[in-house]
């Protein structure tokens, strides 16, 4: 017997316009995925809190948002949250993400499909989700491919991304 979801979601009428349009935006752009945001509105500070940083740290920022959906998609391989890994931002496929980029996502320091920018990114990502021991190379790595504000920036969403994910695998939302 396939598990219940184990927290509901709120309808949409129950929502103030300002949420809806929040749910209407993230139909829109894949990320995050309304059913996701429709559990949080259970809580509209746990809903605007994850909306607006969502919107600062991922969409917007400092750091390139392709890179930072590759370490999205990598942290909810990770975690095997199917769900977070099963959706696309539609900005990251503008800026030319591939689907057998995610594919590779596991593989990538030894895929082609990667440069060496997005290669350091995905070690970020790992060294975040399996808390690795780094050393002096890694952030001279690090600190050749990316500024300060990016690492930052990137850091924060793998975190962000990290939290999130680990927390939805539980919830058995549906994986539409």
């Amino acid at each position: 017997m396939a598990d219940r979801q184990r927290i509901s979601y709120v309808p949409l009428e129950a929502m103030d316009d300002a949420m809806r349009a929040e749910m209407e935006r993230c139909a829109r752009e894949g990320t995050p995925r309304p059913e996701s945001s429709a559990v949080r509105a259970h809580v509209p500070a746990a809903f605007w809190f994850f909306a607006n940083s969502w919107r600062d740290l991922f969409h917007n920022g400092v750091c390139d948002h392709a890179i930072k959906e590759l370490c999205r998609v990598y942290v909810s391989r990770t975690v095997k949250c199917e769900y977070c890994g099963n959706q696309r931002s539609e900005q990251g496929r503008q800026k030319g993400l591939q689907e057998a980029q995610y594919d590779d996502l596991l593989n990538f320091e030894t895929s082609e499909r990667f440069d060496e920018r997005q290669r350091a990114a995905l070690a970020y990502a790992e060294a975040i989700a399996w808390r690795l021991e780094t050393d002096d190379a890694f952030w001279d790595r690090m600190h050749a491919q990316f500024s300060e504000p990016e690492l930052v920036e990137l850091g924060c969403a793998i975190g962000l991304t990290l939290g999130q994910q680990s927390w939805l695998r539980l919830l058995n939302i549906e994986h539409h």
